[in-house]
């Protein structure tokens, strides 16, 4: 089910310098480079034949031997409340999930992926329960953005903001995900503010990522308020306990003056309890925060169940005593496999089973799920001391 390998370059993975580099080696003219930047990040263009002023001879050329991107659609969905979520297959087979939220206020929200599935092991997330098989590069996870913002384009819109909530860790991808951030402002001219990047709480990367002079969002999955609970739902917490979380997220509001935003979400009967909403309340108490709750999105390898109304206002209510702010979002896309992994782990089924049927008996005895690095090939978890 791997995708044959295509020799082409990705024109999404060259910077201006590169692009600049390609087309002075074909004895192109320096203002072909600034021609085909604008096509491909101003005007989104959706293939070479749209760029007009290109001309046909060099509009050949780039087909056969570049690509605009990497990603194939291998899968979609879309919501009622208009969210589509699509999983995408990269050259090497690995399987990404990528999301385009559409709101009543026109925001158009693209929520990306940082890696083939996750490390972290976070026990109510699907790509956390299918385990961790490679870093994405920053090519792949910018790539995400522009598919969105091409789409929207070619019906009049504009991609607004760009959270980094996908598959993965973006801490545990840094570099990479910092060079995708730069360019979505640059190529994209996507303001700071309207980028969330969002961490399980990697604190050095905390750290490094307040000294980057950046107005991008910081959002902290956070789910818990004691050791106790945090560790039983994310096992980054035992390498890196609430206390030294907390202590980067003040040194973080202190070094930038921004606000820093807690993702919470709300597990029945678990963390939206009154006893974790005042321990939380005591935890964040003076620092300038946020919290977003969500009820929890069910997935197969969870038991947990999402929160009532009712629970969440009166957790958000023992919050506010606190001076702290909450906001109860609206889940998106419940109709649809819209947490993070669920349509992955879809496809990889589907694609199994479609593969053990052509297989003989005995073969299939012994098949693994190997569909060329999609389904196996993947490292449930990493040592927690060799994550910085």
């Amino acid at each position: 089910m791997a995708s044959t390998v295509d020799h082409r370059v990705n024109l999404y993975s060259l910077d201006t310098a590169g692009l600049e580099s390609l087309l002075a080696g074909w004895g192109e003219p320096a203002f072909r480079a600034r021609q085909i930047h604008d096509w491909l990040y101003v005007q989104r263009a959706p293939d070479f034949d749209a760029m007009r002023n290109v001309p046909k001879a060099l509009r050949e050329r780039l087909k056969a031997e570049t690509r605009m991107g990497v990603l194939e659609l291998a899968a979609e969905q879309q919501s009622a409340d208009g969210t589509v979520k699509r999983v995408f297959r990269l050259d090497d087979g690995q399987l990404i999930e990528s999301v385009l939220m559409e709101y009543d206020d026109e925001r158009r929200t693209a929520c990306i992926s940082t890696q083939a599935g996750c490390a972290m092991g976070c026990v109510f997330c699907a790509t956390g329960q299918m385990g961790f098989a490679r870093n994405l590069t920053a090519g792949e996870i910018f790539e995400q953005a522009i598919y969105f913002a091409r789409e929207l384009a070619a019906r009049g819109e504009r991609l607004s903001n760009v959270v980094f909530m996908g598959m993965g860790e973006p801490f545990h991808n840094y570099d990479a995900s910092m060079e995708a951030v730069r360019r979505l402002m640059r190529d994209l001219e996507l303001g700071a503010r309207h980028i969330t990047v969002s961490t399980v709480g990697l604190v050095p990367m905390i750290r490094r990522f307040a000294d980057e002079g950046l107005q991008v969002k910081l959002a902290i999955s956070l789910h818990a308020a004691t050791d106790e609970e945090r560790g039983a739902l994310l096992p980054v917490n035992r390498r890196y306990p609430l206390r030294e979380l907390i202590g980067a997220c003040h040194e973080y509001v202190h070094k930038t003056g921004r606000r820093i935003s807690f993702e919470w979400t709300l597990i029945e009967g678990q963390n939206d309890t009154p006893e974790q909403a005042h321990a939380l309340g005591k935890l964040l108490r003076g620092l300038n925060c946020h919290v977003n709750a969500i009820p929890l999105n069910p997935t197969p390898g969870f038991g947990g169940g999402p929160s009532a109304s009712k629970r969440a206002d009166a957790f958000r209510q023992v919050l506010e005593g606190y001076g702290i702010s909450m906001t109860v979002r609206v889940r998106r896309g419940i109709d649809i496999n819209a947490g993070c992994g669920q349509l992955k782990s879809e496809v990889q089924k589907r694609e199994r089973k479609a593969l053990e049927d052509t297989l003989p008996e005995q073969a299939g005895d012994q098949f693994n799920g190997d569909l060329g690095g999609a389904v196996a090939g993947v490292e449930n978890r990493v040592d927690l001391d060799d994550i910085e």
